[in-house]
């Protein structure tokens, strides 16, 4: 698993409406794509499984997912319609020791 300390963000902080990234979006994905490091990815289909350290439990285990995937095929340079198969884990943490870890396998269908 790769763990990056910074805070997820969700999905409510993302948008502003259905289409508009807010400016705290830009700022997190510019920072997580400045501290993703680089990665040869296996073929499709795919499998990822990612753990949110949250301070608040209070938050959906959901909501950072779409704000991640979507950074993470930005960096790495896969589609989304790819990934077959998630697996998310929300761990609590205390407040300013937020990150988020993340794999990325090839899902064997067979």
């Amino acid at each position: 698993m790769i763990r990056i300390n910074l805070k997820p963000l969700s999905v409510n902080k993302a948008w502003q409406g259905r289409r508009f990234k807010t400016d705290k979006y830009k700022a997190y994905e510019k920072h997580a794509l400045l501290l993703l490091p680089p990665l040869k990815l296996p073929q499709p289909p795919y499998q990822i499984t990612i753990e949110f350290g949250l301070s608040n439990v209070m938050s959906d285990w959901d909501n950072p997912v779409k704000p991640l995937q979507d950074i993470l095929q930005k960096k790495y340079g896969f589609n989304d319609k790819d990934v077959l198969r998630a697996s998310v884990e929300k761990t609590k943490v205390a407040k300013g020791e937020e990150y988020f870890e993340f794999q990325i396998d090839h899902y064997d269908q067979t």
